[in-house]
């Protein structure tokens, strides 16, 4: 897991936390807060995902390389 991976599941975490004392509390601006924050965290999550994908993807083409070049 990388840097935005694991921050955007601490902020979608938060966020649910801050949803849940919303509607404990009846107060529909921290809910909304809330879900701000788990969408925030959601997005995050995907931009580190796709990172993650990317190097993969580049470590996989570096292991198929055997060195030579197209003609």
């Amino acid at each position: 897991m990388n840097e935005d991976q694991v921050k955007g599941v601490g902020e979608k975490v938060k966020g649910k936390i801050n949803e849940g004392v919303g509607k404990m509390t009846d107060d529909s601006a921290q809910e909304v807060k809330g879900d701000a924050q788990q969408i925030a965290g959601e997005a995050r999550k995907e931009v580190g995902d796709a990172q993650e994908d990317l190097k993969d993807a580049a470590d996989d083409a570096a292991e198929r390389d055997d060195g030579t070049t197209a003609p």
